[in-house]
């Protein structure tokens, strides 16, 4: 599983010209799911969204976490994500989930953090056209990769 993760003061995801959700002050989390991703991915991805302590303190050092500031998470799916570009011009996304593995992990994402974040978790719509526009605030912008957990 891999996420970018930008701080943002707010963001939003549009489908079909239409809000679908927005956000103020959290993290928008671009979500891509692999082939061989599992469950235990997605809880220790959950939790270290919750806990990443990139928000500023009254001192202005990045301390403070989503729990901490009581920000919201927008969750876009995307596989894009695992595209590989090493052969031609042409990107080759093999490597994402098909549907079938994605959603259950994708909606199993949701859950959690809706468990961790009440009423604080928005999302896009798994495989849909989405316009996604933010606001990074720092800008801060994280790259995680399950496949480094350790």
């Amino acid at each position: 599983m891999k996420a970018v993760i930008q701080r943002v003061s707010e963001a939003q995801v549009h489908i079909e010209g239409k809000e679908k959700a927005q956000i103020k002050t959290g993290l928008l989390v671009l979500l891509g799911i692999a082939q061989n991703d599992t469950q235990e991915d997605v809880a220790w991805l959950a939790q270290k969204l919750c806990q990443l302590r990139i928000f500023s303190d009254e001192e202005q050092k990045m301390n403070l976490s989503l729990q901490d500031i009581q920000g919201s998470i927008l969750l876009i799916s995307q596989f894009t994500l695992f595209a590989s570009t090493k052969k031609g011009n042409r990107p080759s996304f093999m490597a994402s989930a098909k549907p079938a593995v994605a959603i259950p992990l994708y909606e199993n994402m949701i859950q959690i953090l809706e468990k961790e974040l009440p009423n604080r978790v928005k999302t896009g719509t798994f495989g849909a056209d989405m316009q996604v526009s933010l606001v990074n605030d720092g800008p801060v912008t994280l790259i995680i990769d399950t496949e480094n957990k350790f």
